[in-house]
């Protein structure tokens, strides 16, 4: 049994990848018999599948305000110290994973890191902050260096961040919930609410944040150019508001954030599912919907190529070509047959992916850390002393 400690700049009641990936570690961690304990934002429930959620003061980042900041400098060493972790795991360092990262350091504790966020990217192309972006990679680099391990959510991002000079970098890919996410869920009652009434239509769909990473604008062009079919936006974000007054007059319908069962359904319910972000690291809600049955339009670039096998699972189009997404979409629709076998393709492609296979693999990550650690520490008190012997002099 093992004790770990997460430290979180993100967690519930935010939704978002992060948060959907920690949820189904802390309920695997708890089954396999692990204690774990979270440092996370203020805002998340006080305990979740049995591990307690400790959470510092915390503010809204100026950007973006449904992330929240929490202090570095609060009283986690003393929380850390009482719960005496085999291991700890700082999760998107950047304030109080920054702490995490201090104390494991001090005290010798094995540490791993993982990667979750293109924020460099976000910062250049989406919030004006182009001159920030070396600063950026500089910092991450130095706090994931500290790390003895960090994991990476795609080959894409591991490739890039080897590139970038980060260090000890293994794959960390993501699972999919096989019985939630799954053609069965499909519902006719909900296939006519989605569709404004309009259940005959195409139904084209995309989940994520409404934030302007996303490029959810880009879906403009594919509603006006389609006229028998229906998008379906699903998810809630800072430019919900602009995106709503865009969208007006087109057909398209906002439904918020949806969770469970209703998630679910609005997956297997739909035909299509549009992705035009081009800086995911993995991108979750794509292989949520290839289990769903959906074939997937994504951009070639990022994460998404881990799980969309172009011309089988679905289409990849050029990421920095608007128009290459649009005719993406019409070559599916337009070709019944290939539609519904790239659909039954990702299904097929997704059910290998299931959380049991990728949370074990993490967790003998984790004992593979601790145990090169121990025996770092052994060499280290237990230096290997060879004796050189002097050659005979025929041999000098």
């Amino acid at each position: 049994m093992m004790r770990i400690a997460y430290i979180s700049e993100t967690f519930l009641p935010k939704i978002d990848g992060i948060s959907n990936t920690l949820c189904r570690l802390l309920e695997h961690l708890y089954l396999r018999g692990h204690q774990s304990v979270m440092f996370a934002p203020q805002g998340a429930p006080p305990i979740y599948a049995n591990t307690p959620i400790l959470q510092p003061i915390s503010i809204p980042f100026p950007l973006y305000p449904e992330l929240k900041i929490a202090n570095p400098f609060t009283n986690l060493d003393r929380h850390l110290a009482k719960f005496q972790p085999d291991l700890i795991h700082v999760v998107n360092p950047f304030s109080i994973g920054v702490a995490g990262t201090r104390y494991a350091r001090l005290n010798h504790i094995p540490l791993v890191a993982s990667y979750h966020t293109d924020i460099p990217g976000y910062s250049t192309r989406y919030y004006g902050l182009p001159f920030m972006t070396h600063l950026i990679w500089d910092y991450f680099r130095w706090v994931h260096n500290q790390a003895d391990l960090t994991l990476c959510p795609s080959q894409s991002t591991l490739q890039e961040l080897d590139k970038k000079g980060f260090k000890n970098l293994k794959l960390w890919s993501r699972g999919v919930d096989l019985e939630k996410f799954a053609p069965s869920k499909s519902s006719p009652e909900w296939r006519w609410g989605i569709s404004a009434g309009r259940p005959e239509t195409v139904i084209l769909l995309y989940v994520g944040r409404l934030a302007a990473e996303k490029r959810v604008e880009w879906l403009l062009p594919v509603i006006q150019s389609i006229p028998y079919a229906h998008l379906v936006i699903v998810g809630d974000g800072p430019m919900r508001e602009d995106l709503q007054a865009l969208f007006k007059g087109t057909n398209t319908t906002f439904t918020g954030y949806l969770q469970g069962e209703d998630l679910a359904r609005a997956y297997a319910s739909s035909d299509i599912f549009v992705f035009p972000s081009a800086n995911e690291t993995f991108g979750n809600v794509v292989l949520e919907a290839m289990a769903s049955g959906l074939p997937v339009v994504a951009p070639r670039s990022g994460g998404v190529m881990d799980s969309v096998i172009d011309g089988e699972t679905g289409l990849l189009f050029e990421s920095d070509r608007q128009e290459d997404l649009v005719s993406s979409v019409l070559k599916i629709i337009t070709d019944p047959r290939a539609l519904w076998r790239m659909g039954s393709a990702a299904r097929q492609a997704a059910s290998k992916r299931g959380w049991n296979g990728v949370l074990d693999h993490l967790i003998d990550d984790y004992q593979l850390t601790i145990n090169q650690q121990q025996y770092q520490k052994i060499r280290r008190a237990n230096p290997v002393r060879t004796t050189y012997q002097k050659l005979p002099f025929w041999l000098e």
